[in-house]
């Protein structure tokens, strides 16, 4: 690939982003982390988007945890109702996170 049909650079990064509504008709940007298919479902890992670094430093790190649905050929991104497979969802989530941002608690304890 030549540099002048490289448009960007390594530096820019556009996240993918989705607009969802909750039950109350509130819609929310958020920023789409990870995908993975498990035990025949798609799930996605999604966290609240912020437009700024300051905004984004004086967040919680929220992730949520959502799945696919289809209605005809639309798919939808559908909350996870059961309680024990949100968390064994969101738990394979977390562990494939920490090691694509190689993060660790122990991370953390060493800048104390």
């Amino acid at each position: 690939m030549s540099d002048e049909n490289f448009k960007g650079g390594m530096d820019e990064y556009t996240p993918d982003l989705y607009t969802l509504e909750d039950e109350n008709g509130v819609e929310q940007v958020f920023e789409l982390l990870d995908v993975m298919d498990y035990e025949g479902e798609k799930y996605f890992a999604l966290t609240p988007y912020h437009d700024s670094a300051e905004e984004l430093l004086n967040s919680e790190a929220e992730i949520v945890v959502l799945k696919s649905e289809f209605d005809g050929d639309e798919e939808f991104m559908v909350t996870v109702d059961n309680d024990a497979e949100y968390e064994k969802i969101g738990g394979i989530f977390l562990e494939r996170l920490s090691e694509l941002y190689d993060y660790s608690d122990d991370d953390e304890d060493n800048d104390e």
